[in-house]
């Protein structure tokens, strides 16, 4: 008889994370740091933002210049129209708009709330992350990272939190 068994292992005390940075580089560091080593056949989940901050996918509002549309969008939800023309460079369709939500299908196919443009913890003001790119390939490129320093196979999962 076989016994399964998952558990579930925090990687704690990364860097801040900023544009250009090896991410399995830092995740691997860490893990070995806590001694909970990375090893073949683990499942790594990241979180979205950090792959979003490696990949330099942050936009300064300072710079963006609102459409009509996003003034209008913005008023209707009650956000920044800056903040709103980001969201809609990253948006395919809008599924809801009402005061407080903005739900859309993003470039990628996802439905969420502001196209998965966040605002919450990026270095100082005025700021906005938006979604990898291509997420499948920011997990493919990570993956081979981690597995070239594992030395087996490691499954990679880029989510949202």
């Amino acid at each position: 008889m076989m016994t399964s068994r998952i558990e579930i292992t925090a990687v704690s005390r990364l860097p801040e994370v900023a544009e250009g940075d090896d991410l399995a580089a830092l995740i691997h560091a860490a893990a070995e740091a806590q001694e909970t080593p990375i090893a073949g056949d683990d499942v790594v989940v990241v979180a979205q933002k950090i792959v979003s901050k490696a990949e330099g996918a942050m936009v300064d509002l300072g710079g963006v210049i609102p459409s009509e549309r996003a003034r209008e969008l913005g008023e209707l939800v009650g956000k920044d129209p800056r903040l709103v023309e980001v969201i809609l460079g990253q948006t395919r369709r809008i599924v809801r708009a009402v005061p407080g939500v903005l739900i859309v299908e993003t470039i990628h196919g996802l439905v969420c709330a502001n196209a998965g443009v966040d605002q919450s913890n990026v270095p100082g003001n005025g700021g906005a992350l938006t979604l990898p790119r291509d997420p499948d390939a920011s997990a493919r490129r990570l993956r081979a990272g981690l597995e070239a320093r594992a030395g087996g196979r490691v499954a990679v999962i880029v989510s949202d939190s």
